[in-house]
Order: structure tokens, then sequence, then C-alpha cells
């Protein structure tokens, strides 16, 4: 199952708590940075990318209540 499929499959209250629990690890991720303890910088960049998929699958479902 690809990473859309999976995001795909999940309400939005599932969607909106996928993102909280994001939001939180990149901010774990910019603490482990500014202490210079991060080793895979690659990271934040993964989480980031995760979060606007989120939001646009978000966005999307809200487009089509919309309508």
């Amino acid at each position: 199952m690809s990473k859309k499929d999976d995001l795909r499959s999940k309400s939005a209250e599932e969607l909106n708590q996928e993102l909280l629990e994001l939001r939180r690890a990149q901010f774990g991720l910019r603490m482990q940075l500014a202490t210079q303890s991060l080793t895979k910088n690659s990271e934040i960049e993964r989480v980031r990318r995760r979060i606007a998929r989120v939001h646009t699958f978000l966005n999307q479902r809200a487009k089509e209540a919309a309508k």
C-alpha cells in the first residue's frame, strides 16, 4: 500500500490526528537539530512532505464536502 492510498483511506478526523502526530514529530526533530543530536537530517524533510500530503488530502475532502 502506497503512502497516498494509506492517507486516502483515512477519515478527516484520522487525518487531523495524523497531522497532530506529525507536527509533534517535526517539533522533536527541530529540537534535536538545535541541540545537535539529530543524526538523520533527511527526517526533517520527510516529515515536512508527509505534513504537506496530509494537508492536501484534508483540502480535497473539504472541497468535496462543499460541493
